[in-house]
């Protein structure tokens, strides 16, 4: 009978043991989401763009890049009522980082000059087809050296980064100056990125502050919708 109260004492203070764990975890878990939300926060706002361009944002703010120099959910101005949207871009000592951000599962097929890539789901059953994102983020890049001449001469990147449990099947003949990564491959493109270029020297607050009227105009409901409908208007 001793024998007995001894196991049960022990289970119970292993189940307890076992509870304040996991309420340790939780505790832990959101403090760290807390977080990452006010590190958010110190960019974008919460309810701007995706939850990949946001954790984009957080992963840049987490490798050391500063909040003055990270810029989310950018409206560039085309002329004649058309803007280009860009996701994220960075300012670094060795050039300016244009991101798309995609997020996708399943296989993925495709080339730099294709103009259209696949989506393969369900072991092959289900094909989707969609824009070429490299031809996508050229076409940002254009819009945003249309718009700061003070990027005339300064070596703009390309990176296109997929979260979701996505593979790259057959991507393929991209660009030099094009990096089409998983999101866990940031840290070495952006190293990579760093060590290929001496630094730039050029107008970096003029540029900061054109960077931030885009943004300024994506928090535009009105720029937004007309947005929108011209690309609805493109498909259609």
């Amino acid at each position: 009978m001793q024998t007995t109260i001894i196991v049960e004492i022990l289970l119970w203070v292993s189940l307890g043991g076992v509870v304040t764990y996991y309420t340790w975890r939780s505790i832990k878990r959101r403090k760290q989401e807390a977080h990452n939300r006010e590190l958010i926060q110190t960019v974008t706002d919460l309810n701007r763009g995706t939850a990949s361009e946001r954790q984009l944002v957080l992963e840049l703010l987490k490798l050391g890049y500063s909040q003055s120099d990270i810029f989310h959910d950018l409206y560039v101005e085309r002329g004649q009522g058309w803007y280009s949207q860009s996701d994220v871009v960075l300012i670094t000592k060795t050039g300016v980082v244009v991101f798309e951000v995609k997020d996708y599962s399943g296989w993925l097929f495709g080339k730099g000059y294709q103009t259209y890539w696949t989506q393969v789901l369900n072991f092959g059953k289900e094909k989707h087809r969609f824009y070429n994102p490299v031809l996508q983020n050229n076409a940002h890049i254009e819009a945003i050296r249309m718009r700061i001449p003070q990027l005339n001469h300064v070596p703009i990147y390309s990176v296109i980064v997929y979260y979701g449990n996505c593979e790259f099947k057959n991507v393929s003949q991209i660009p030099r100056d094009v990096e089409v990564i998983y999101s866990w491959e940031l840290p070495r493109v952006l190293s990579d990125i760093s060590n290929r270029s001496e630094d730039q020297y050029f107008d970096i607050e003029g540029v900061k502050s054109a960077l931030r009227h885009f943004v300024t105009n994506g928090g535009n409901p009105e720029i937004r919708f007309l947005h929108a409908k011209n690309i609805q208007d493109k498909v259609l």
